[in-house]
């Protein structure tokens, strides 16, 4: 007791501080997690929680052996498979070649274009799509049109929406991404690069050597918090572009989940697929954690 008072005296306004970041995971976070039961129970808003009857395992038999589960579950792994593979390499690229950029003013200025899109809603970024790339008025088909070429209706293909997806997350997220990257660059020794072109290494040489093994805890920690929500595709993205004509390439889980549980009804059954969705989640973070260590030998 006595030297829990010792603590609050003397770390008390850390403690204060700390405080309204708790209380937010407590009362979001945590406290909802109680509706978790509602995937096991046959869930009526009039009943309640509590009044409402329990019915095991049969919300998940019913998202699994309904007829889109496969290809929902199949859009949802391929889209967050193209997403790891293309958009979270782009953000370390960037920062490389930022990095070996001796103009200040050159370096400022990609910078600020590459991250700027990473303030613009999808709503917005959806708009310049639809300006570009509609079928009849877009720019892209105007000037197909203008050589001859046969329009492409790019938003509404259901094989070229997922190509769209991805390309539109690395551009809207990899300015902002490759921030973290450059601040880890900041922080190796210069002296290490001096030395290695003593040596007469070269630039390749200096990259795989120092760079990288430089910001290997980086690439880590965020290939680690990548993995965790590698079935959260984003849901603002997907929504905005979803329509009935692409829809059997982009329907994802969340996007069925919101129309299943606010425009159906059926809480029970969207509470228990994105309870299935989670546990995916926590497992994939053990698992990459595991192999993090092994690689770096670090304990989180």
């Amino acid at each position: 007791m006595l030297a829990t008072k010792n603590l609050l005296r003397r770390y008390g306004v850390m403690y204060a501080l700390l405080l309204p970041g708790l209380l937010y995971f407590v009362i979001f976070k945590y406290v909802p997690m109680i509706y978790i039961a509602a995937a096991f129970k046959d869930y009526n808003v009039l009943k309640g929680l509590w009044e409402s009857p329990w019915i095991g395992w049969q919300n998940f038999r019913t998202f699994f052996d309904g007829v889109y589960a496969g290809q929902i579950l199949g859009n949802t792994l391929l889209i967050s498979a193209y997403k790891l593979i293309f958009s979270f390499p782009a953000p370390i690229i960037l920062a490389l070649m930022l990095n070996s950029v001796t103009s200040n003013g050159f370096k400022r200025t990609i910078q600020t274009l590459t991250y700027l899109p990473h303030f613009l809603s999808w709503v917005v970024i959806y708009g310049l799509l639809v300006a570009f790339l509609a079928p009849g008025s877009g720019l892209v088909n105007q000037l197909l049109n203008t050589f001859g070429l046969e329009r492409i209706s790019f938003l509404t293909e259901s094989d070229m929406i997922r190509s769209l997806i991805v390309t539109t997350d690395i551009w809207q997220s990899v300015g902002w991404g490759a921030i973290i990257y450059l601040a880890s660059l900041a922080g190796i020794d210069p002296s290490l690069y001096e030395a290695a072109r003593v040596d007469g290494a070269p630039r390749w040489r200096q990259l795989w050597h120092i760079t990288l093994p430089g910001i290997r805890n980086v690439i880590i920690l965020m290939l680690v918090l990548r993995l965790s929500a590698i079935l959260d595709v984003g849901f603002d993205q997907i929504f905005i572009m979803l329509n009935p004509l692409n829809q059997e390439n982009a329907d994802v889980i969340e996007t069925w989940v919101y129309r299943v549980g606010m425009q159906e009804g059926r809480i029970g059954l969207a509470t228990a697929v994105g309870l299935f969705k989670s546990i995916i989640g926590f497992v994939l973070v053990l698992g990459a954690n595991k192999i993090a260590k092994k690689f770096d030998g670090q304990i989180w």
